[in-house]
């Protein structure tokens, strides 16, 4: 069939709707009605309370068995399926990865609790229990619970100095909210979440968090919370630079890097090394994997030797509480002077983080399970579900909130860990540490901590996404600059909605404007017809937009209008009354308008508001006979015409 391409791209203005018209019952309906479900409307017997509670019993069984069955608490206690596999290999691989990270998870422990803004020890109680927890719910075998630069520094704009009860509470409630979020499934919350936006936010927070650490690294006092409050407050105080400590900062960042280097470095060729040679490069990566521990154990003995008569030319971290910490519940009420601070208002001080904060840490997480999931699907649900009651469980032992490390999860996959019982060797080095160690942490120099987390998170600036964004949609990069820009200069929170939000109107403006292929095709009965098919649905904020597109072009041409509706699979109230008023203008205009493939389930939407002439067929053969008829039509009323004229 020979086809003709018209221009499109004008818009026109939505038409008016009109009183309603009923389907005569002589008017012809073209098309197949046999799936089209119709409810039977009559007077419903009214049921008695009784009754509904004796059929609620056996719906509370049903459902019940439902989630009692083998598969499904298989799913939600993943241990289950990789427990009935688990060899010595296994085993082995578990033992490397768990402590390696282990080595890891210690140093940065503590610097998270300062970034979080509370005492060093709180970042070691939310590193043991809910790593030993994960094993058992985690769908993830490279994800180590704990607390991680996200989570902390969110941690500390919630907090706002309020103290260490509302970090353990805050901690409490973001697992309650992960858990239930879980429950009922939404997970799919993160689906909302763009790459620009994500990539947006995480670079915000590395540059927020690297600046939160230049006060301790220049052995300087800064407060803030933004970018702009820290930086105002660095260079307040910039005069009382301290010359030993930032010597020392920028000592560690530079060794840091280049052991970072260092674990891409090999001797001999690959896959034919001797074993001397296999020996010595795994010694190189195993150092320079735990070169964190490293730099810490190296800063700890300096300061040891420096600190003389309760002196030092360095700010060290200090005492840390001996021991394990006390398991208990959260705090659900504080005393502050003579005043007791209920829970509800704890909940008011703490604000919107509440809601924030576990939605961020689950982003993070579902991202670090992505990552290493080797073309896997993640099951959000299940992760909701783990970090929530890990975190409950944290809140126990004294914690402020966690998630799972993108940083820690590297170590671990590159340690060759096998299954989640990683975590448990991780947790047990984290207790012995508790136990025995904490005297020797006293030694520790603030600025070697501030240089762990600087050199660990300014690799979390995305700049490689730019180019390939810019490559592939470019207006995609406008979330993401407003994203990094708004977490910068405002709260996090904020940031990160308003980007959810240009997501949310760029998703809107696109279901407002589908696009509409426009074509004038010829019958095989040798009639021309105009050719429209959309590329969505129709729902309110698209159908006055199609609707004067079709209306402005079946005008200009004159011709029957055929509407492709195969791309169609949903429509609401508001798309059926736009569409009775255009059937009506067409049939006023005498101009045929026809639906091709019109779902069943669209029709009966359709139907009920009566729509004039509303014809609907499903073959190529229906539309030749449509169209042959109205020619037939048409040649006649010309030709009745022509002997009235005569």
């Amino acid at each position: 069939m020979p086809t003709k391409m018209i221009d499109d791209s004008t818009n026109t203005t939505p038409l008016p709707l009109s009183k309603f018209r009923h389907l005569d019952h002589d008017e012809v309906h073209i098309g197949s009605n046999e799936f089209i479900l119709v409810e039977t409307v009559g007077r419903k017997r009214k049921v008695s309370v009784k009754e509904k509670v004796d059929s609620f019993y056996p719906w509370a069984e049903r459902k019940f068995k439902s989630i009692c069955t083998v598969k499904n608490i298989t799913r939600r206690l993943p241990f289950l399926q990789w427990m009935k596999t688990y060899n010595s290999e296994d085993a082995i691989g578990d033992l490397v990865a768990g402590v390696t990270v282990g080595l890891t998870v210690i140093p940065q422990s503590l610097a998270y609790a300062n970034i979080a803004g509370l005492p060093a020890e709180y970042g070691l109680y939310g590193s043991f229990l809910g790593a030993l927890m994960y094993i058992f719910l985690g769908s993830c075998k490279d994800v180590p619970m704990g607390p991680t630069a996200i989570c902390s520094i969110l941690t500390f704009q919630t907090l706002h100095g309020l103290g260490a009860e509302y970090g353990i509470l805050l901690c409490f409630l973001s697992g309650v909210i992960q858990f239930i979020m879980g429950i009922v499934g939404l997970g799919i919350i993160i689906d909302f979440v763009s790459g620009p936006v994500s990539s947006g936010f995480t670079s915000a927070v590395a540059i927020l968090i690297v600046s939160s650490q230049i006060k301790d690294l220049i052995g300087i006092t800064a407060v803030g919370s933004t970018f702009i409050e820290i930086w105002s407050s660095i260079i307040k105080d910039i005069s009382n630079i301290q010359l030993w400590d930032t010597v020392a900062g920028i000592v560690c960042i530079i060794i840091l890097i280049g052991m970072r280097h260092m674990a891409e470095f090999r001797i001999g060729v690959e896959g034919n090394e001797t074993p001397t040679q296999r020996f010595i490069n795994k010694a190189i990566w195993l150092v320079a994997t735990s070169r964190n521990c490293f730099l810490v154990i190296v800063s700890a003995v300096i300061g040891y030797y420096l600190y003389e008569d309760g002196q030092s030319p360095v700010k060290l971290i200090g005492a840390i509480p001996p021991g394990l910490p006390s398991v208990q519940l959260p705090p659900f009420s504080v005393q502050r002077g003579n005043e007791t601070i209920g829970f509800l208002e704890m909940c008011s001080e703490l604000g919107s983080g509440i809601i924030v904060l576990p939605i961020i840490a689950l982003l993070e997480n579902i991202a670090v399970c992505k990552a290493f999931a080797n073309g896997k699907a993640t099951d959000a649900t299940q992760e909701l579900i783990a970090i929530g009651l890990c975190n409950i469980g944290n809140s126990f032992v004294q914690s402020f909130p966690g998630s799972g490390s993108l940083s820690r999860s590297a170590v671990n996959n590159s340690s060759g860990v096998r299954t989640p019982l990683g975590g448990l060797y991780t947790g047990v080095l984290v207790i012995i540490a508790l136990l025995f160690f904490t005297p020797c942490f006293f030694f520790i120099p603030k600025t070697s901590l501030a240089a762990v987390i600087i050199a660990a998170v300014v690799f979390m600036v995305e700049v490689r996404v730019v180019k390939p964004i810019w490559r592939s949609k470019k207006s995609d990069l406008i979330p993401g600059v407003v994203t990094f820009i708004a977490c910068l200069v405002l709260r996090l929170e904020i940031g990160i909605l308003i980007g959810i939000g240009l997501n949310l109107v760029s998703i809107l403006y696109h279901a407002a404007r589908p696009k509409i292929s426009m074509e004038i095709k010829t019958s095989r009965a040798g009639v021309e017809y105009l050719l429209l098919t959309p590329d969505r649905c129709l729902i309110f904020p698209s159908v006055d937009y199609v609707s004067g597109l079709v209306t402005k072009h079946s005008i200009k041409q004159g011709i029957p209008v055929v509407i492709d509706c195969s791309h169609i699979y949903g429509a609401d109230f508001t798309a059926a009354k736009v569409v009775e008023v255009l059937t009506k203008d067409f049939s006023r205009r005498r101009q045929p308008l026809f639906f091709f493939n019109l779902k069943s389930s669209i029709v009966s939407i359709f139907e009920g508001v009566q729509p004039k002439d509303f014809v609907v067929y499903y073959n190529e053969n229906d539309l030749d006979n449509l169209l042959l008829n109205y020619k037939t039509q048409r040649d006649s009323i010309k030709m009745i015409s022509g002997k009235m004229v005569r």
